[in-house]
């Protein structure tokens, strides 16, 4: 029997290539392709990137449930790559006039006050806040938002379709977006008040 050569011990006994972080490693890879592609007018480049993105979101998750390989690099790359996707995708509508400034402010803002939040214990933090539902469901409506509204960004039957498709996902986004800050800020407080208080 030859040794799984991929298999790290730093990872817990799971594998550094294992497909659930290769499909995130591809995700982060199709970032500055999707960049490119909606700056550029290359709208069907920008679509499917954002579809495959979406898949790939769902499917690196399950697999690594399903099949138990989950590790502590796909626990970072997961999150990483959602993050640099929304953040680009937002950006890149806008600039287009897709969706309107205040919804970047939102969904940027967001991220900024969790980041500040967390500086407050980043001892505790170091750890690493667990992921809750709430935030997985709103980047998941997020990611199938954007393609939608991308597709609706112009005439014909099939955009009248995806408009109120793709809008119903970014409202449910972010709500949940917004929920999954809250509960985020909550476990905050609670790590900083576990704290022993300076004499």
């Amino acid at each position: 029997m030859t040794q799984d050569l991929s298999t790290d011990p730093a990872e817990g006994g799971t594998g550094v290539w294992t497909l659930p972080n290769v499909l995130s490693m591809l995700r982060l890879l199709g970032v500055p392709v999707f960049l490119w592609a909606i700056l550029t007018g290359n709208d069907g480049i920008a679509l499917v990137t954002l579809m495959v993105s979406g898949i790939t979101d769902y499917l690196d998750g399950k697999i690594a449930r399903t099949f138990n390989l989950t590790s502590k690099l796909g626990a970072t790359l997961d999150p990483v790559a959602d993050r640099l996707y929304i953040f680009t995708t937002v950006l890149g509508l806008a600039y287009r006039g897709i969706i309107p400034w205040w919804l970047v402010v939102i969904l940027i803002g967001r991220d900024a006050i969790l980041s500040v939040a967390l500086l407050v214990v980043r001892s505790e933090a170091a750890r690493g806040l667990p992921v809750h539902f709430v935030g997985k469901a709103a980047t998941f409506n997020l990611l199938y938002a954007f393609p939608l509204l991308l597709l609706a960004d112009g005439d014909g039957r099939l955009a009248e379709i995806a408009r109120p498709i793709g809008w119903g996902f970014a409202w449910w986004g972010i709500g949940l977006y917004v929920v999954s800050a809250v509960i985020y800020l909550l476990e905050v407080w609670t790590l900083a008040s576990r704290r022993p208080r300076a004499a």
